[in-house]
């Protein structure tokens, strides 16, 4: 039966396919032509069932392991488990809402945050640092706010892309989150430079760290 409903959802999500959706999210590094939304429709019609996200993730086909990340339930997934699907996610997008709608829900995202970070594949380690943004963001205490810092100023700059973005989310964070950090993250964010020059539409944030914090304050009042 499972076998049956898990093939009526790879039909489905073939269906779906669309080249325009493809060709846009291939600038992006994912190779997947399904809109979000009506992805996200199937996940509503499917409910929680981590065996079906097991299967889907196993397929290895990008819109499928994004419609996993939506049904699994993240106390059924190990440590163990969760480490394997992150090295095995292959696209942005994928590791994106494993961390976010999976990782970050689990038993075992302290746990994940420590391993990843100090992993020397950078993909791994940007996981592990976005984890720690969150972090600081909701529950910063017994965090090295110092130590942080100290690290992003010495590897920020030359860090490979996926890295350098998590180390300067976790900057902006701290920056926005932690006043009495605040002055320190905008010295580190000025000095290093990191994406002063990123492309950034009208009326959207820069992801420049020293703009973002200051924008973000700002709003809040």
């Amino acid at each position: 039966m499972q076998e049956t409903a898990v093939g009526q959802v790879m039909e489905e999500l073939a269906a779906l396919d669309d080249p325009k959706v493809r060709e846009a999210n291939k600038k992006r590094g994912d190779d997947h032509g399904v809109n979000l939304s009506r992805l996200r429709a199937v996940a509503k019609s499917l409910g929680r069932d981590t065996e079906v996200a097991r299967a889907l993730w196993v397929s290895g086909d990008t819109a499928a392991r994004l419609l996993a990340t939506l049904v699994s339930k993240p106390k059924d997934l190990g440590a163990r488990e969760l480490d394997a699907m992150l090295r095995q996610a292959g696209s942005p997008k994928v590791r994106d809402w494993l961390v976010n709608y999976v990782v970050k829900k689990s038993a075992h995202v302290e746990e994940l945050r420590l391993a990843w970070s100090a992993d020397m594949d950078p993909e791994v380690a940007a996981a592990g640092w976005a984890l720690t943004a969150g972090r600081v963001a909701t529950s910063p205490e017994g965090l090295d706010i110092p130590g942080l810092l100290a690290t992003i100023e010495a590897r920020m700059k030359d860090a490979p892309g996926p890295l350098q973005w998590a180390m300067n989310l976790v900057l902006a964070t701290i920056g926005i989150e932690l006043a009495g950090y605040r002055a320190r993250a905008l010295e580190i964010g000025e000095r290093l430079e990191v994406l002063k020059d990123y492309p950034t539409p009208r009326g959207c944030t820069s992801p420049y760290a020293p703009a973002w914090i200051a924008g973000v304050v700002a709003r809040r009042g």
